[in-house]
């Protein structure tokens, strides 16, 4: 019954830490990386369809990403796409190709991009709060319908902060991380 809870607890705890780190793929540095456009979608004969799954997502030097769709057709679509996402970015077609040159960051977006990340770190942080917070309700109810000891629901409860613990610790870790890939010339 309780390591049900705690293995419950866990995986949805996880769950959260892995939303943290999608949301900070979305955060740019000034590096080209293909995950920047993760979150953009093409429409591809009347569907939003990811742009990794209608092109081919390349990084051709520090500061350039290059985008080859399947389909020439594609090219306006790709370069609508990329315009109309929150990105910032400016793609430059060149027959099939298109680049994406990465502008340079300055110091006072940095800093919003690092409020950005703080802000979705803590985010993860009271998710994971949360969590904590229904499965000591659930030893709670245990306890009240007599399944378990008090005892028991103590043994629990101290478990699910270590576990709570644990990916707070996480989510701190991948914040630094962020950090300092923003603060990073």
């Amino acid at each position: 019954m309780i390591n049900e809870i705690l293995k419950d607890a866990e995986e949805r705890m996880g769950k959260a830490v892995s939303s943290v780190e999608s949301a900070f793929k979305k955060i740019r540095t000034g590096r080209a990386h293909p995950s920047i456009l993760d979150s953009v979608k093409v429409n591809y004969y009347g569907s939003e369809t990811p742009l990794s799954q209608v092109a081919n997502i390349t990084v051709e030097d520090a500061r350039t990403l290059g985008v080859s769709p399947w389909e020439s057709n594609l090219v306006p679509e790709i370069e609508k796409a990329i315009m109309k996402s929150d990105l910032g970015l400016n793609p430059a077609t060149n027959g099939s190709l298109i680049r994406i040159p990465m502008p340079a960051l300055t110091e006072e977006t940095r800093r919003n991009y690092f409020k950005q990340a703080k802000s979705e770190a803590e985010s993860g942080r009271i998710a994971i709060r949360n969590i904590r917070r229904d499965a000591n309700g659930s030893l709670k109810d245990l306890v009240k319908e007599k399944e378990i000891s008090e005892d028991d629901e103590r043994r629990g409860q101290d478990q699910v902060q270590k576990i709570t613990d644990k990916y707070v610790a996480l989510v701190e870790e991948r914040l630094a991380a962020k950090e300092k890939d923003l603060m990073e010339i």
